[in-house]
């Protein structure tokens, strides 16, 4: 058996090598256009192609904060070219020569590196060796007071929680969270502490039901793109697997439709849905996860509906061949779109960071019967801004009252409030004192948070 492998392993190695010797001979060229169209930037990204370049150079603009609302995607053959019509988060075409010159810059550079941008054909995605902060990679049962779970016993650890971000679907949960050691402010790196953190992270979990699903957990120092993990987390775990229908899941489900287009062998995916930031980037992820291969895309945005199409056949060059893995495709995008769709209450917080904050936070929201169903955490420059969605721990909508309780324990000038259109806006309370005496007041003063048109907080 060993000969077989030796010489598969080569053939890889031959054809990697063929690969860089493409890239060095044909660059990437990027163009960038600001007359051609009256109210968005024109990109245009030509490339040697290969297997999931589609996914780097979405995810380089989506981690530029460029809205993408409209795009033109051809790769037959050797050679890969987009065209990208994009704005900055407030809907204005980027005006600035050097901010223009350094889009194209970053874009060349990224596409250009022998290592990549993003390694799509590995699990472990855009892995580096980081002496910041240990990762930390959690997936298991969905249940109420979780995350409150989780950040306490990272905070009994003396793990101090530098980013995070969860995402919950279809009863599960993932998490990918950045921690530094509280004493020393630098990545955890002993291993028996790292396996300590693991296997009570893992009990919490498993919680007291026998017949979930299996938790998982990772510790690393690799770095890795925590949105990039979060979906191929989710897959991993079969989160689009349907567990029942009701009313509530067909007005939200997105259309995604798969037919095969038999004179020319591709299989055309087509998505329409509401509108939202880094949708395509979820898309070609999951599309990319399935080893599919993006031929040929158009895709564009009429308010307040997008609407993508795909060419796409399997890596192996066959189009979907089968009712089941039609199937398969349809109900995997669906849960890629509604990964970040949320009807819940938003929450956004932003003060002066400290050790167990996340903690203390989100065990107030467990002591109120507030369930967090998405989190994004960070800390920059000893502010933490934090965004929650949370819901009623028994399904139903978050009671005003509750609201007004939980800002006033964590302070009204901390946490701030942004209704869905659904559900009714708290009320403002007649006291401006926290129920705690200040637990949440930091060395830094208090700050209030604005608001953009992504609902993403601005700058504070």
């Amino acid at each position: 058996m060993s000969l077989p492998e030796t010489q598969t392993c080569s053939s890889w190695d031959m054809e990697d090598e063929y690969e860089k010797l493409i890239r060095r001979l044909n660059p990437p060229r990027v163009v960038i256009d600001n007359e051609s169209c009256e109210d968005a930037t024109v990109i245009q990204v030509d490339s040697a192609n290969k297997h999931g370049i589609l996914l780097e150079v979405v995810q380089i603009l989506t981690d530029l904060n460029l809205v993408i609302s409209k795009a033109y995607i051809s790769s037959d053959g050797g050679w890969f070219m987009d065209v990208f019509n994009v704005t900055d988060r407030d809907g204005k075409k980027l005006r600035d020569e050097s901010t223009v010159n350094a889009v194209a810059q970053f874009i060349r550079e990224s596409l250009g590196s022998e290592s990549g941008y993003l390694r799509s054909e590995r699990r472990s995605v855009g892995v580096a060796e980081s002496r910041e902060y240990t990762s930390i990679e959690l997936t298991g049962t969905d249940r109420p007071g979780l995350l409150s779970e989780l950040s306490a016993v990272l905070n009994s650890l003396k793990c101090n929680v530098l980013d995070a971000e969860v995402w919950t679907h279809n009863t599960r949960a993932a998490a990918v969270v950045h921690v530094t050691d509280e004493a020393t402010g630098s990545a955890i790196t002993d291993p028996d502490r790292l396996a300590q953190i693991k296997n009570l992270l893992r009990n919490v979990l498993r919680g007291s039901s026998h017949r979930s699903r299996a938790a998982r957990t990772a510790v690393s120092l690799g770095a890795t793109h925590t949105e990039r993990r979060l979906h191929q987390m989710m897959f991993d775990d079969r989160d689009y697997e349907r567990l029942g229908e009701d009313g509530s899941d067909q007005k939200l489900r997105p259309s995604v439709t798969v037919v095969n287009w038999q004179d020319k062998d591709y299989s055309v995916v087509t998505i329409r849905c509401k509108d939202r930031p880094k949708l395509l980037f979820d898309t070609v992820c999951t599309l990319t996860d399935m080893q599919y291969v993006v031929f040929h895309a158009n895709v564009g945005v009429e308010p307040p509906e997008a609407y993508q199409e795909f060419y796409i056949r399997h890596v192996d060059g066959s189009p979907v061949n089968s009712e089941a893995e039609r199937e398969r495709v349809v109900q995997c995008l669906e849960a890629a779109i509604q990964r970040r769709v949320s009807e819940d209450l938003k929450l956004e917080l932003c003060t002066g960071d400290r050790a167990g904050l996340l903690s203390d936070v989100t065990r107030i929201f467990r002591e109120n019967s507030l369930t967090v169903t998405r989190a994004e955490v960070t800390t920059r420059g000893g502010k933490a801004v934090n965004t929650f969605y949370v819901r009623d721990a028994g399904g139903s909508v978050v009671d005003p009252k509750t609201i007004d309780m939980v800002r006033q324990a964590i302070g009204l000038t901390v946490l701030k409030v942004k209704s869905h259109p659904n559900h009714p806006k708290a009320q403002p309370s007649s006291s401006s004192s926290s129920i705690f005496g200040g637990l949440f007041k930091s060395r830094n003063s208090e700050t209030t948070v604005g608001y953009s048109r992504d609902g993403k907080s601005s700058n504070y």
